[in-house]
């Protein structure tokens, strides 16, 4: 028997059973999850698998936990007295405003609707005269396995569902009512090895939308209704909540982008429909600050240029990565049916990811090949993925209308790789094996926007003498114009046209000292469209933000440059005399200073210098340290494990960490000056003015981190790290990178 570090999916499934369906694979001996206990077979992803022994996990050091996971307190208690929220209903993947637009829409035939009822009323779990099959035990991954039972009638309710929403035919209603009821008397357990917890989360996420759907029915009674969310609070969230907070006991990046995606996504519609709060925002905090690889920011954890967001399973196969599109998916579409916009966190972060895992899926008809795309190595814990994998590449999964139709349609936003998706997987069908609900044409299509946009998100990198646009277009451009001013708001000159694909350009027209203003605009049948947003380029280093440390009262330690809020003085953190004026004291317990979040977001090539008074040298002191935890972060230790200062950036985990290590030990006992810079890839470290040591292959950037929310100096990401003893004097963020001389010169100042 194996402990399955894989997720087991049915995306492992036989070509053949992903057509014939999950009872089909049943009667033909095939595990619906080809990976869930032994690790693969001979699966369309076979090979894929990251199942591992169970003593092996245990000597690596993974460990391997009973399904001993508590209820949280309250969890039985399907509907609080107080809630302080009002949560939407229906508000999952689908509000009465969208159920009005499909009846509208089928009732006056139009495409590509009419295809997609169609798909739906064909389909064979969408029919009357079925009953369900409940179980009290459901098993997935290991022995026994019969998982494939219920998702078949969590599609048969969620289709049944929609036929009633559209159709008004009670006779759909009141059987998506049996199967909800029976389901709700009779399930108790779900169980299995690590697979249990994808059960919880895939299946949990559609039974919710299933009974959201049907809560507005008046023939499913109150009681019903009730005891339907004691299930899901006491089944399926708790192993939910478990695995957000302890991944089964492995270390964070054992697991996949997909584990915990389907977790926030069956925990998001757990607390709309159990009008739960908590739970809603748990899920809502997580994807935005949680440390696991589907958290936003490491669910597609590089941008590159022309925002194409390498996903984080794009070196593992591509069913995995096309599955995480799904997933992620539905959980920002169900955020927005609440009012709440993960959609554009961190510019659109996840139509990037969208966009690279589509065209990776895509063959180019001039070639016959699949397109390229970047690649930036990924490791974590399962190992090191340099390339893009090809493991089942040209994926086809229902999951693309929603993504497209959200930002093409409601926001106006160009998605020309998730809309070439979207077009040949038309009419979205019945997601077959488990892994999605599907007829997304019927339920996502929207009428397109009416008047021409205009580009946006534009964003401007400097890297040595070079600057690095990227935007988002609009989906009526023909083409885009880069152009450039010297002065804010023009008059702009073109530097570039005709730019089709990718969204980027890179001014090499440029000198140092040089400050320019870029904006873009659309070109169309009709014309120009209005401007992007304006970016300045400064290619000189400017300086952004000083900590003069000046104050000698309160908690305040004010940004002379103005432009950021002061930063906070925490724990054991005083005021002390300094090397000229007053500086912050850290006494090496837990004393330290917390700067604004996101002090450095914008930054692409960057200068950090501060001046130190160390007391004690202790290994892995932190000088300063960014991010937003242990998953991203820039640090200048005092002292590594070879004694000597070191700079490090990492944007997963530690494991890819771009570092400039110093020569010798940082001096105790006097005031010294110690600066960080990065020009493109070149990266230096100094000490009192002269450098110390550097690295050419410094390829990451502040700007890579996302908006850093745990910004300090003298302490560190890693909770066991020992904090600063000693004192900061004159803390300065520079945009744009120092030359030698100037080093020297704040040094000698």
């Amino acid at each position: 028997m194996t402990h399955s570090l894989d997720d087991g999916n049915c995306a492992s499934l036989d070509r053949r059973v992903f057509f014939l369906g999950a009872a089909s694979a049943l009667a033909l001996g095939t595990t619906a999850c080809g990976g869930g206990g032994g690790g693969g077979g001979a699966g369309w992803l076979a090979g894929a698998s990251g199942a591992v022994p169970q003593q092996a996990a245990a000597a690596s050091g993974d460990a391997v936990v009973a399904d001993t996971d508590a209820v949280v307190p309250g969890a039985t208690d399907p509907v609080p007295a107080s809630q302080a929220r009002k949560f939407v209903h229906p508000g999952l993947l689908h509000t009465e405003a969208d159920f009005e637009r499909m009846r509208q829409k089928v009732e006056a035939r139009a495409q590509p609707w009419l295809d997609g009822w169609n798909a739906l009323t064909s389909n064979g779990r969408a029919q009357l005269g079925a009953a369900p099959r409940p179980l009290a035990t459901v098993i997935r991954g290991g022995d026994g396995q019969n998982f494939a039972q219920m998702y078949i009638d969590i599609a048969r309710a969620y289709q049944l569902a929609l036929r009633w929403k559209v159709s008004q035919d009670k006779r759909y209603a009141d059987l998506a009512v049996v199967f909800l009821n029976e389901w709700s008397s009779t399930l108790t357990t779900l169980t299995g090895n690590a697979d249990r917890f994808l059960a919880a989360g895939i299946y949990g996420y559609q039974f919710a939308n299933a009974a959201e759907i049907m809560r507005t029915y008046e023939g499913w009674a109150a009681s019903d209704f009730a005891r339907f969310q004691n299930m899901m609070l006491t089944v399926f969230y708790p192993l939910n909540h478990s695995f957000l907070i302890n991944h089964n006991g492995s270390e964070i990046t054992n697991y996949w982008a997909n584990w915990d995606q389907c977790t926030l996504a069956a925990m998001l519609a757990i607390g709309v429909l159990c009008d739960r709060q908590d739970i809603y925002d748990e899920a809502m905090s997580y994807y935005k600050t949680g440390q696991g690889n589907g958290a936003g920011l490491q669910a597609v954890y590089h941008v590159h240029p022309g925002y194409l967001g390498q996903w984080q399973e794009s070196g593992r196969d591509q069913g995995h990565s096309t599955l995480g599109i799904g997933l992620a998916g539905a959980f920002h579409e169900m955020a927005w049916n609440q009012g709440d916009d993960t959609y554009s966190y961190e510019n659109n972060r996840f139509l990037a990811g969208a966009e690279y895992v589509a065209k990776s899926n895509l063959i180019d008809s001039s070639t016959g090949t699949f397109y390229t795309v970047p690649f930036f190595t990924n490791i974590n814990r399962q190992g090191t993925q340099s390339v893009l994998s090809s493991g089942s590449q040209g994926s086809r999964r229902v999951v693309w209308e929603s993504v497209y139709n959200h930002y093409a349609h409601r926001l106006g936003i160009a998605t020309p790789w998730t809309s070439l998706q979207a077009t040949q997987m038309r009419p979205e069908f019945d997601g077959g094996n488990g892994d999605q609900l599907g007829f997304g044409t019927l339920t996502f299509t929207r009428d397109p926007l009416a008047a021409q946009g205009r580009p946006s998100g534009l964003t401007a990198r400097v890297r040595a003498t070079q600057v690095v646009l990227s935007w988002w277009g609009c989906p009526d451009a023909q083409s885009y114009t880069v152009k450039r001013a010297s002065t804010a708001g023009g008059p702009y000159t073109d530097i570039a046209s005709g730019i089709t694909d990718v969204l980027t350009f890179t001014d090499s027209g440029v000198a140092a000292g040089d400050v320019w203003y870029y904006v873009v605009v659309a070109v169309s049948a009709s014309g120009e469209s209005a401007a992007s947003n304006e970016e300045r380029a400064a290619l000189e280093a400017e300086l952004l933000l000083q900590l003069k440390f000046d104050e000698s009262t309160g908690t305040q330690a004010a940004d002379a440059t103005g432009r950021f809020a002061a930063s906070e003085l925490q724990g054991a953190a005083t005021w002390t005399a300094g090397r000229e004026g007053n500086a912050v004291a850290l006494a090496g317990t837990n004393g330290h200073v917390a700067l604004p979040a996101g002090v450095a977001k914008t930054l692409a090539d960057f200068s950090i210098t501060a001046w130190l008074y160390i007391d004690t040298l202790a290994t892995w002191s932190r000088v300063f340290d960014f991010g937003s935890g242990t998953r991203r972060y820039m640090m200048l230790a005092a002292r590594n494990s070879s004694g000597v200062p070191r700079f490090s950036i990492s944007t997963e985990h530690g494991y890819n960490e771009q570092v400039i290590d110093g020569s010798v030990a940082l001096p105790t006992g006097r005031w010294v000056h110690v600066a960080v810079t990065v020009s493109g890839a070149l990266g230096a470290l100094y000490v009192d003015g002269i450098e110390a040591g550097s690295n050419t292959q410094m390829s990451l950037a502040p700007i890579d981190l996302g908006t850093t929310t745990q910004n300090w100096l003298g302490r560190s990401q890693y909770s066991s790290d020992p904090y600063l003893k000693g004192r900061i004097d004159d803390f300065r963020i520079y945009g744009g990178a120092l030359g030698s001389a100037e080093v020297a010169a704040l040094a000698a100042a």
